[in-house]
């Protein structure tokens, strides 16, 4: 299945005229999950991809910069009378955060099923499942890690025939890990498929001071998208404030060979380029990725993720009446 990752918003806690608070949209076949819903997310699905109707929202902690735009976002679908069933989780605490937004969005006529995911338990998706597990802040927070299971190997047809299986139906018994009667005998599944073939990984920490539970959870992950809001100069208010710096992220990624990180939630007090030379000085393939911008993971045997700058407004999922063009944010990007 196809599988990309589009950057709603990826600013500090403030937002800025560039950059949104935490949004990131993860679209896997035909699912739909959102990780973090900041301040303004309908405003920057808008902008890009078009109001996409999610089935899942992970909030990863309870700061307000992380799902300040759930009322919003929540009451637009049921204006525009959404039916299908949204399942939102997060840490624990959830649900009394629902009951307080409850009084801004009012009712709501499409089923809401909330869950408090504990670290280690996980949220079934078609053909994934989203894993959380426990990040470093200034509050219990979850990181997320999506996570496909192995594929079954290549099917040698040739090698198959050789054994003396003629019938396309037992070929598809052997896909399907069964061994099939041939001429008294029995062909196994292991004589004619190749070796499993790995599933994709993408990992979303959050707000998080460096972890080793993040290593664990992004081991060998096709994208990590990981906390870079301090430079190594301010490490100390990193460590403070339960954030990392870009070097701190750069390194982890490294030791969890991952293929490609994305930096989210740099503070606005630094220029851009000088966050990307730290990372890269540890992390060659590190990226401080913008609003707008869309990583595609193809499947490991075809290739390594692939950043699309300003992607996600080339690939509209439908057309949102009064969208407004994010021109004049894509021509900053070069003067950030």
């Amino acid at each position: 299945m196809d599988l990309s990752v589009v950057f709603y918003g990826t600013g500090g806690s403030v937002p800025t005229a560039r950059r949104a608070t935490a949004c990131v949209l993860i679209r896997a076949g035909g699912a739909r999950v959102l990780i973090d819903c900041g301040e303004g997310a309908q405003r920057q699905m808008i902008a890009s991809t078009g109001l996409v109707q999610v089935d899942d929202i992970l909030i990863t902690h309870f700061h307000a910069d992380h799902y300040l735009g759930l009322p919003g976002l929540l009451k637009t679908w049921d204006l525009q009378e959404r039916r299908m069933p949204l399942r939102i989780a997060g840490p624990r605490g959830l649900r009394d955060l629902f009951e307080a937004l409850r009084r801004i969005f009012g009712k709501i006529r499409y089923p809401v099923e909330l869950i408090e995911l504990e670290p280690g338990e996980a949220l079934p998706g078609e053909g994934f499942e989203m894993r959380a597990f426990p990040v470093e802040h200034r509050m219990r927070a979850n990181g997320y890690a999506f996570v496909e299971p192995d594929r079954p190997g290549r099917f040698d047809a040739e090698a198959a025939r050789s054994l003396g299986v003629s019938d396309v139906r037992d070929f598809g018994r052997l896909q399907r890990g069964d061994p099939v009667a041939v001429d008294g005998g029995e062909v196994r599944p292991e004589q004619v498929m190749g070796e499993a073939r790995r599933g994709r990984k993408l990992v979303v920490t959050g707000d998080t001071a460096p972890s080793e539970m993040t290593s664990v959870a992004a081991h060998e992950a096709e994208l990590l998208v990981h906390d870079g809001t301090f430079t190594e100069e301010e490490s100390a208010r990193a460590a403070e404030t339960g954030h990392s710096t870009a070097r701190d992220a750069a390194t982890l990624a490294r030791e969890a060979e991952v293929k490609m990180l994305a930096l989210v939630h740099i503070s606005t007090r630094y220029h851009v380029r000088a966050v990307i030379d730290e990372a890269r000085e540890a992390f060659p393939n590190a990226h401080a990725v913008r609003d707008f911008d869309l990583v595609e993971i193809p499947f490991p045997e075809r290739g390594d993720p692939r950043l699309i700058e300003g992607g996600a407004t080339e690939r509209r999922e439908s057309p949102s009446e009064g969208a407004e063009s994010p021109s004049e944010v894509l021509d900053a990007r070069e003067q950030e």
